[in-house]
C-alpha cells in the first residue's frame, strides 16, 4: 500500500504539498533545525520534478545527475509511537533492513570521517539514504566477502540524450565506455569524480567504485567537502544536492535518511528489498534538471460570467470597458555559479614517496643522524601541501621520537614534504620500522627500516701497570680501572664485561678471587659495567679467595676490545714457634740444717 501510494505521489496525481507533508511526517523526530524541505512548487499543483525538463549538465555533481530510484519509504516507520528504537536483528519493516556488508561499510565510513573531520558530523544514515536511491543498497547487498559487487553497477550512458552529456574521462577503465562516461558502483560515481575522491577503504591496494567500502568512504568525504557541517539543515541540503542536483532527489534522500534514523536492522547480504521505480522510468519524465530557482506566475483566478470584476481605486467605472494593463515584466532570478567542491588535501594524495634520507641507524642511547621524511603527491605527481602525515614507531624497540612519543603527526609544507621529528635510540639493540601514513586514510604505509646497534670499543687498556696481588682472604689494592677506545677515540657508553677465571684453565672457580658489592655485601665473579663519558670503568672491590694461585680478570667489549688483568693470590707466610727456655733446678740441702750462710762460731 505504501509503495503504491509513493508511486501515485510521484506520478503527479497528488500535489507537491501532499508530498511535502509526507516528508514532514517522516521528519517528526528530527532536531528543530532539521525541518523538511519544500517541494518543487511549494503549494502548487505540480508533481515533484515535473517541471525539471531541461537536460542536466552534470557539472559539479558526484553522479553526473544520473537517474536514481524514486520510491519513498513506507509510511509506517521503524519506531512508530510506543515502539522501541533498539530493534532486534532481522526484525521490523523489510525496508528498514540493510545488508550486513553494506551497513558495515556505512558505519565504518562514518567512524573514519568523524575521526579526521569531526566538524562535518557525518551520519551513516545519510550514506544509507543515498545508497538506497542510487543502487538499492548495492542491489540488495549482492557483494562478495570483500564488499565488491558481483557485477558492475552502471548507470545509463551520459550522452546528452535525456541525461547529461559527459565525454569519456577514464578510457572506459571503470564504466567500459571509451566514448561517454557512466555512473559506476553502489554510490554511482562518474569516473571523473571518482578520480578525485576515490578511496581504498578496505586496504586491498586499489580504489574500486564497485566496492561498497571504497565507495561509502568516498561518498562521505564528498558530502563533507567545503567545510560542511551536516548537522545544519542548509549544509545537509547542499551536500545532497551536490550529489544530484534535483529537488526530487533531495526530498527522496531526506525521506530515507530520516527513515533510517528512526531505526534499522541488519539482514544477510543479498536479501535486501530492491526498489522498482526510477526517475527515468515509464512515467515519461527525464532525469530532473539541475536545481535552480524558477519564476512562478500567479495562478489565474476563476471568474463567474456576468459578475463584475473589482476595480482599483480611480479605475474605470462599472460597465465601462477596462483598459488592459500590460503585464509587469519579471526577471528570473540569477542562479549563482555552482562552486565545485573543495577537495581536502588528504583526499588528493595518491601516494607517499620517501624522501632520500639514507640508512636510519644509531647506537644505543644516541640520536639518529637522520629522520624519516615523505612527499605527498597527487595522481599527477604534484606535491600536496597541508596534508597530515602520521609517523609511527613499530616493533620491539625503545626508540622514541623527541619527547618520548611513538606516534607523531606532521603537516606537509608548501613542497608537500613532511619530516618526522628526531629519533632517539634507547638501550635495546635490533631492527624496527617507522611507518608513514596519511591521517584518516587507509592507503598503504610508506615504511622506513631502522636499526639500533651496540656502542663499540676495539681496545681495552688498564690505566695502571702495577702488580695486583693479595694473600688469601684479603683485598686487592688499588682498584682496577680500564679505558675503552674505538679507532683511537674514547668510547663512552660501551658495555664492558669482566669475568674472573683461573689462568691455567680459563674457568671460574669457587676458590678464585671475587668482586664484592660495597653496599649489599653480595659477591660475584662476573660483572658488566658501562664506560663513562671519558671511556673509563672502575671495577668493584676485589678480594682474594681461599686458594693461592694465578688468576686473571678477562675484560671484553662489543667491537673486539679485550684485555686480561693478572691477579696473584699467595698463602700467608708461616712464622716458626719459639723454643721455650727451661728454668734452673735448686741445689739440694741437708735435712735439718739452716741456711747455707755461715754463722760465726763462738770463741773458745
Amino acid at each position: 500500500m505504501s509503495a503504491h501510494l509513493g508511486r501515485r505521489l510521484r506520478r503527479g496525481a497528488t500535489s507537491g504539498a501532499v508530498v511535502a507533508a509526507a516528508v514532514a511526517a517522516l521528519a517528526a523526530s528530527q532536531a528543530p533545525e532539521a525541518i523538511p524541505p519544500t517541494a518543487d512548487n511549494a503549494g502548487g499543483d505540480r508533481a515533484i520534478g515535473a517541471g525539471d525538463t531541461a537536460s542536466p549538465s552534470g557539472d559539479h555533481s558526484a553522479t553526473g545527475d544520473s537517474p536514481y530510484y524514486t520510491e519513498l519509504p513506507p509510511l509506517t516507520t521503524p519506531n512508530k509511537p510506543g515502539a522501541s528504537i533498539n530493534l532486534p536483528v532481522i526484525t521490523g519493516p523489510a525496508e528498514a533492513g540493510i545488508p550486513a556488508s553494506v551497513l558495515s561499510a556505512y558505519k565504518r565510513a562514518e567512524q573514519s570521517i568523524r575521526s579526521t573531520d569531526p566538524g562535518c558530523n557525518l551520519p551513516w544514515q545519510l550514506l544509507a539514504g543515498i545508497g538506497k536511491v542510487e543502487s538499492g543498497q548495492a542491489r540488495g547487498g549482492r557483494v562478495d566477502a570483500n564488499g565488491t559487487t558481483f557485477s558492475p553497477i552502471l548507470g545509463p550512458v551520459l550522452n546528452g540524450v535525456g541525461f547529461a552529456d559527459i565525454s569519456d574521462t577514464d578510457g572506459g577503465a571503470y564504466d567500459g565506455d571509451a566514448t561517454h562516461d557512466r555512473a559506476v558502483g553502489p554510490m554511482q560515481f562518474i569516473p571523473s569524480t571518482w578520480a578525485t575522491w576515490g578511496q581504498d577503504a578496505n586496504s586491498d591496494g586499489k580504489k574500486d567504485p564497485n566496492n561498497i567500502y571504497d565507495a561509502a568512504q568516498a561518498a562521505g568525504l564528498y558530502l563533507c567537502a567545503n567545510d560542511r557541517n551536516l548537522a545544519l539543515k542548509a549544509d545537509l541540503d547542499r551536500a545532497i544536492l551536490s550529489y544530484n542536483r534535483s529537488r526530487e532527489y533531495l526530498n527522496t534522500v531526506l525521506s530515507w535518511f530520516e527513515y533510517y534514523q528512526r531505526g534499522t536492522h541488519q539482514i544477510p547480504d543479498g536479501t535486501g528489498v530492491l526498489p522498482v521505480d526510477r526517475s527515468d522510468g515509464p512515467r515519461g519524465n527525464r532525469p530532473t534538471s539541475p536545481l535552480s530557482p524558477s519564476p512562478t506566475s500567479p495562478a489565474p483566478q476563476p471568474s463567474t460570467p456576468g459578475t463584475p470584476r473589482p476595480t482599483q481605486p480611480g479605475g474605470p467605472t462599472e460597465g465601462s470597458t477596462p483598459t488592459p494593463t500590460p503585464p509587469t515584466p519579471t526577471t528570473p532570478p540569477v542562479t549563482p555559479p555552482t562552486k565545485p567542491p573543495t577537495v581536502p588535501p588528504a583526499v588528493r594524495v595518491a601516494r607517499l614517496a620517501p624522501v632520500a634520507t639514507g640508512q636510519l641507524t644509531a647506537v644505543t642511547e644516541s640520536t639518529f643522524a637522520k629522520s624519516p621524511a615523505v612527499a605527498a603527491l597527487d595522481a599527477s605527481g604534484t606535491p600536496v601541501p597541508g596534508v597530515s602525515i602520521r609517523f609511527e614507531v613499530t616493533g620491539a624497540t625503545d626508540t622514541r621520537f623527541s619527547g618520548g612519543a611513538t606516534t607523531v603527526t606532521v603537516t606537509t609544507g608548501s613542497s608537500g614534504i613532511a619530516h618526522a621529528p628526531a629519533l632517539r635510540a634507547g638501550q635495546k639493540v635490533g631492527s624496527f620500522t617507522v611507518n608513514a601514513t596519511v591521517s584518516g586514510r587507509t592507503m598503504n604505509a610508506t615504511v622506513f627500516a631502522a636499526t639500533v646497534t651496540e656502542r663499540r670499543a676495539d681496545a681495552l687498556v688498564r690505566t695502571a701497570d702495577d702488580t695486583l696481588s693479595a694473600t688469601t682472604g684479603t683485598a686487592f689494592t688499588p682498584k682496577v680501572q680500564v679505558k675503552a677506545t674505538d679507532k683511537g677515540v674514547l668510547a663512552p657508553g660501551v658495555l664492558v664485561t669482566a669475568v674472573i677465571v683461573a689462568s691455567a684453565t680459563g674457568a671460574e672457580s669457587a676458590d678464585s678471587p671475587y668482586f664484592k658489592d660495597a653496599v649489599t655485601g653480595d659477591t660475584f665473579r662476573t660483572v658488566s659495567l658501562k664506560t663513562n663519558a671519558d671511556g673509563l670503568i672502575t671495577l668493584p672491590a676485589l678480594f682474594a679467595g681461599d686458594k693461592a694461585g694465578e688468576y686473571v680478570i678477562r675484560l671484553t667489549a662489543p667491537g673486539g676490545g679485550k684485555t686480561d688483568v693478572k691477579l696473584t693470590v699467595t698463602a700467608p707466610t708461616s712464622t716458626p714457634a719459639p723454643t721455650p727456655t727451661p728454668e734452673p733446678s735448686p741445689e739440694p740441702t741437708s735435712s735439718g740444717t739452716e741456711s747455707p750462710e755461715a754463722s760465726p762460731s763462738p770463741s773458745a
